[in-house]
Formats: C-alpha cells, structure tokens, sequence
C-alpha cells in the first residue's frame, strides 16, 4: 500500500448528499474521506467508484435521506440565498 500525505480541508456539501454519502461511508466500513479519494481515483482513470451492490445501496440510501440531485445538476447548484 503507497504512503502518502494527507492535509485537513475544508468542504461545503449539500446537506443531502453528504448524509448520504455519510450513511454509505459508514456501510463500507470507510471514513468519508476515504469515500471521497476513492471517489476522486476512479473519476480520474474513467472508472466506476462503486459495485452494482452499492449502487443499490446508495439507491435506496438516496430515498431516505431525499437526494434527489443527479450528476446533471452537478454545475448548476446554487445555494439559498439568507
């Protein structure tokens, strides 16, 4: 397994989608951090992060926590306005 170097940041999620990916992170045992690395990796070589098992997973995770964003909303998400 390769060393390497990790430094404390500083994310703003949707609160859906973090709970989400939360509750999953929490199904495979890994931290969020490691969810997103993982998540990053495989986008960067054209690859699938997840199994069809955890699709399925995140799928029915997505209900509960009503996420309905798809990657097509992904550069559009604006905030509410305070």
């Amino acid at each position: 397994m390769p060393n390497v170097n990790r430094v404390q940041t500083g994310l703003r999620l949707e609160t859906r989608l973090l709970k989400t990916m939360k509750a999953l992170a929490e199904y495979l045992d890994i931290s969020v951090a490691e969810l997103v690395e993982g998540m990053a990796l495989h986008a960067f070589e054209g690859k699938a992060p997840f199994s069809e098992e955890t699709l399925e997973k995140i799928a029915a995770l997505k209900q509960v926590y009503g996420l309905d964003l798809t990657a097509e909303d992904s550069h559009k998400l604006q905030e509410d306005p305070k």
